[in-house]
């Protein structure tokens, strides 16, 4: 799903985005609910970039990455923690590219996700290269899910991976 987003472009550098687990839900200018085996996942685009919450028979976890005034941790390369009878990984990196090369990203990052069922993109008002885009997916028993930031002012794109699976599936 592809939509225009009606706010300022928030989060204008790669370097103001921070990483939080287990944050409230934020107002959202966009949202997708799935349904994955039994996992409720609701995507969320933030004017300030994403918000990701999980809800499963075993908890629920809520992943944020986006620019939060008052918010100390920076987006981390990489993260692996417990989270109940979850083992949750994180991995970020940020990508630099020519103009042309990036917009040339851009778009293919946009129709991918705008195509998939279980994709929500938004683009920002003022440039169709300014955009935040999230596909999620199930498989052997694990919720997984990417996110683009993309900041074509400055040729950044943000890339974030996420895992969410059961600690030990024999214990259960």
């Amino acid at each position: 799903m592809l939509t225009t987003l009606t706010t300022s472009y928030t989060d204008t550098r790669a370097a103001d985005l921070a990483w939080t687990l287990g944050r409230e839900p934020l107002p959202a200018l966009a949202t997708l609910d799935l349904e994955l085996d039994g996992a409720k996942l609701q995507l969320r685009l933030l004017g300030a970039s994403h918000q990701v919450l999980l809800e499963e028979e075993r908890g629920s976890c809520s992943e944020t990455v986006a620019c939060i005034p008052g918010s100390s941790t920076p987006l981390p390369l990489g993260v692996a923690k417990r989270v109940g009878d979850w083992e949750y990984e994180f991995a970020a990196r940020v990508e630099v590219l020519s103009p042309g090369s990036f917009t040339g990203r851009a778009e293919e990052l946009l129709a991918l996700v705008s195509d998939h069922p279980n994709g929500l993109a938004g683009v920002f008002p003022g440039s169709p290269n300014a955009f935040t885009a999230m596909l999620a997916q199930r498989h052997e028993g694990q919720v997984h899910w990417r996110t683009w930031h993309a900041y074509p002012q400055d040729g950044q794109l943000v890339a974030t991976r996420t895992r969410v699976g059961v600690r030990d599936p024999a214990a259960l």
